[in-house]
Formats: C-alpha cells, sequence, structure tokens
C-alpha cells in the first residue's frame, strides 16, 4: 500500500506525529521532496526529536527510509542529523537508509548564495524570508543542469564527471564573483569536498526507484513523505512565498521514485489551529489580537523546528484548509494540536474572508491575499485537559463540537485527533488507515 502524507496549509501542521504513528505499521518510508529548510518534530519515549532530512520512520528500527530523487541534500547537514540521533542510541546505517542517486547535492556554495540575496533583499524591505539553507539555489542549479547528483560521487575519477565539476565551478565563481563580490573557490578544494562525501555516503547511494518497485510489487507498506503544506507549493502555492519543489501528494510517487505508480491513499494534516513560518500574505493573524496570538504561541510551543524562529500564528482557517484539501486531495485528515486550545473559553474559527467589504468567494492564491480581512466565529471552549482521553466519546462534547464544526466547513469527516505531542496520545473517529 502506498500512502501520502501531506500538509494541508503553510507547513508545521505535525506531519512527523501522524508519520511516525504510520510507521509503526510500514515497512518504508520515504522522503519524496524539499531538502533541510524544515523540520519533523517526534516526541518518543526518548525524547524529542527534531528531523530535517531523515524520514520520521528512521526512529523505527525494522523500517527502511528513503530521500527519493525529487529532494535536495545538504550532506554534511545529513552527516550531523546521522550523529545526533545516532548519539541517543537510534540506528542509522546503509541497511535503513537509502539515498537516491537521482537525488540532486546541496552544494557548499547554494547556502552562502541563499545568504547573501537574502541579505541583499533585505536592504530592500523585499526578503522572502528564506531559512538560508540554500535549497531555492540547489533546485534552481538543478534545472540548470549545473550541480551534482548523489549517484556522480560514486564516479569522481572519471573524466565526464570531472568535467561536469570544473564547467559548474567557473560558472559559479562568475555568478558569486560578479554579483556578490566573492573570492573564487578553487577546484581541488571542491574535489575534495566530494571525495569526502563519496567516502561517508557511498554505501548509502543506490537506486531507490528499483528498490522502492520491488517492494510495492510484493505488497510492503510504503508512506511518502512530505515537507511543508500546499501553501508552500512551487506551483499552487503564495508565489512567491513558497518552497522551490512540488509539496503536493500528486507529486509524491514521482519524487520518491516510483512515478508509475499510484496513491492507494492520502492522508492530510491539518493544525488545531493556524500557523506559518516565514513570509507571505497570512490572513489569520490578523484575525485575533496580539496578545490573544501571543498566547496561542506560548501554549502551543510555536517555533519552527528547523529554524526556531517564532511562528506565525491565528485561529483555524477554514477558507486557506478548503483550499490546501483540494490541492492535496486527501481522503483521510488528521487534526493535530488540539490540546493546546483546551485552555480557551472561546475558540475563534475563520469561516470567510471580505474584501472592501465584499465577500470573497474562496481563496485563490493569485488574489490580493494581504488585504483579505477574515471573518471570525466563536465556537465554545471545554477549559479541561484533554490529554488523557482514550477515545472519541471521552472528549468532552466542546471539543467533539468543535471538531465536527470543522468537518462541515471542510466538507470532509476527521478521522483521526490528536490529544498530545506524545505517541500514543490521539483518539480515532472514523476508519484509520
Amino acid at each position: 500500500m502506498l500512502t501520502a502524507v501531506t500538509g494541508i496549509n503553510w507547513g508545521d501542521e505535525g506531519k512527523g506525529r501522524v508519520i511516525d504513528l504510520l510507521a509503526e505499521h510500514a515497512d518504508v518510508v520515504a522522503r519524496y521532496q524539499g531538502g533541510n529548510n524544515a523540520g519533523h518534530t517526534v516526541v518518543t519515549e526518548q525524547g524529542k526529536f527534531i528531523l530535517n532530512l531523515l524520514p520520521s520512520g528512521i526512529l523505527h528500527p525494522d523500517v527502511v527510509c528513503v530521500l527519493g530523487a525529487g529532494m535536495v541534500i545538504d550532506l554534511d547537514h545529513l552527516a550531523g542529523e546521522m550523529d545526533a540521533i545516532e548519539e541517543r542510541g537510534v540506528k542509522v546505517g546503509s541497511e535503513n537508509l537509502k539515498l537516491s542517486d537521482k537525488a540532486t547535492i546541496s552544494m557548499p556554495w547554494h547556502k552562502v548564495q541563499d545568504g547573501l540575496e537574502e541579505d541583499r533583499l533585505a536592504q530592500k524591505g523585499a526578503a522572502f524570508g528564506s531559512t538560508r539553507r540554500g535549497i531555492a539555489y540547489a533546485y534552481s542549479d538543478k534545472y540548470r543542469k549545473k550541480t551534482l547528483r548523489l549517484g556522480d560521487l560514486l564516479h569522481l575519477d572519471e573524466k565526464r564527471v570531472q568535467d561536469r565539476l570544473h564547467m559548474i565551478l567557473e560558472s559559479k565563481n562568475l555568478e558569486l564573483g560578479g554579483c556578490y563580490h566573492q573570492e573564487p573557490m578553487s577546484y581541488d578544494a571542491l574535489l575534495e569536498w566530494c571525495r569526502m562525501q563519496a567516502g561517508q555516503f557511498a554505501p548509502y547511494i543506490c537506486d531507490v526507484g528499483a528498490f522502492l518497485q520491488q517492494a510495492h510489487d510484493s505488497g510492503k507498506r510504503i508512506v511518502l513523505e512530505a515537507q511543508l503544506g500546499a501553501m508552500r507549493d512551487i506551483d499552487y502555492g503564495i508565489f512567491p512565498f513558497t518552497s522551490s519543489s512540488n509539496t503536493l501528494a500528486a507529486y509524491a510517487p514521482l519524487g520518491a521514485g516510483i512515478p508509475n505508480c499510484r496513491l492507494d491513499h492520502v492522508v492530510g494534516v491539518l493544525k488545531a489551529y493556524s500557523t506559518c513560518v516565514g513570509a507571505g500574505p497570512f490572513a489569520a493573524e490578523n484575525a485575533m489580537s496580539e496578545d490573544w496570538n501571543e498566547q496561542l504561541r506560548k501554549a502551543g510551543g510555536e517555533y519552527g523546528a528547523a529554524t526556531g524562529r517564532p511562528r506565525r500564528v491565528g485561529p483555524f482557517d477554514c477558507v486557506a484548509s478548503r483550499y490546501g484539501l483540494t490541492c492535496q486531495g486527501a481522503d483521510k485528515i488528521a487534526l493535530t494540536k488540539l490540546d493546546v486550545l483546551s485552555s480557551m473559553k472561546e475558540i475563534p474559527v475563520i469561516t470567510g474572508y471580505t474584501l472592501d467589504g465584499v465577500q470573497v468567494p474562496s481563496f485563490d492564491p493569485l488574489s490580493d491575499l494581504d488585504r483579505v480581512e477574515p471573518v471570525v466565529t466563536m465556537l465554545p471552549g471545554w477549559n479541561k485537559d484533554i490529554s488523557g482521553c482514550k477515545s472519541w466519546d471521552e472528549l468532552p462534547k466542546e471539543a467533539k463540537a468543535y471538531v465536527e464544526f470543522l468537518e462541515k466547513q471542510l466538507g470532509h469527516e476527521i478521522q483521526f485527533v490528536s490529544t498530545g505531542a506524545e505517541r500514543e496520545k490521539f483518539v480515532l473517529k472514523g476508519e484509520w488507515l
């Protein structure tokens, strides 16, 4: 069975929490896009883990994890992430981690270029809110055919690869020197860096497409893991304040390495309120006062898993979520962090937008989203701890009414509701996977 787990909104919905749960019964967990510019947070009996590149399934010893062809991979970061979790007793080896030979390498200059350009734009008040981890530049060079793929590390002694390295470096030195007045980088240092990466990662690099195809054909349970959410998709998100890859479920088999396979399920993950890291239009933060937002931020611990930046927060946005659900085509929905709302006497929900006093019929990423005003409906809170609830029936009636209100607004059943950060703290409302 092939299942994609995707974000419905701006990212940070709690996908790692859901993937970790599904991984208990999975054989393979594969990332299919993005890089180390976002993170998944998973809480186990060993504590809290923040994973930027490694799939959330890595915390399950019997699961094989894959970094797919659609990713851009910062190998220095990956090495550090592997070391960090191994120090905490998590096994990482070539038997349970496979890197696609077709994945793009995030080269040393990509982070440099990202930071320089973001600084330049910031002086003009036009910064994108980049994580400065070089993701956009790695993807840009991928599509310009001016970077390496992981498989090239296995052939560094071949003339064709060395010729490409010379061409790529010459081009990049012209860019960085001409635009940002940087000192040129040396070919010898670049080749030595590549050899060092090959020495560490050669055992992990393989044709993951063949591995995934065999697993799929033999009936294995495969979970495809997305980064960020629908609003950050390069084509369907709030461009240009997006990521540089396709975050949608439709891309999942392609980015993983099995483009001929079809998904059996798409799990769309929603948070019980709205959050956003980075720049761009975010109507939810204008729905309530900044004091209310700050209380929510503190209650939910809303700080970016990859960057530590305070997340922008607001009430649940039904308008944006309906659009995200349409983009992702989810047949299952998981709602996370319902417990964070437990202390509120009243809970706001955004049920519509107006622009210049006129109702906006739907979420349109090409419209003037910076100027829309959220329409808020207030619902009664439950004002009690729900983290101990083991079933849907044990939830307070107000908590159930909140979830059912969202279902009616979204036109979709919510099957999974998390009631705490720990693995076992969730209830099932409908038929799950």
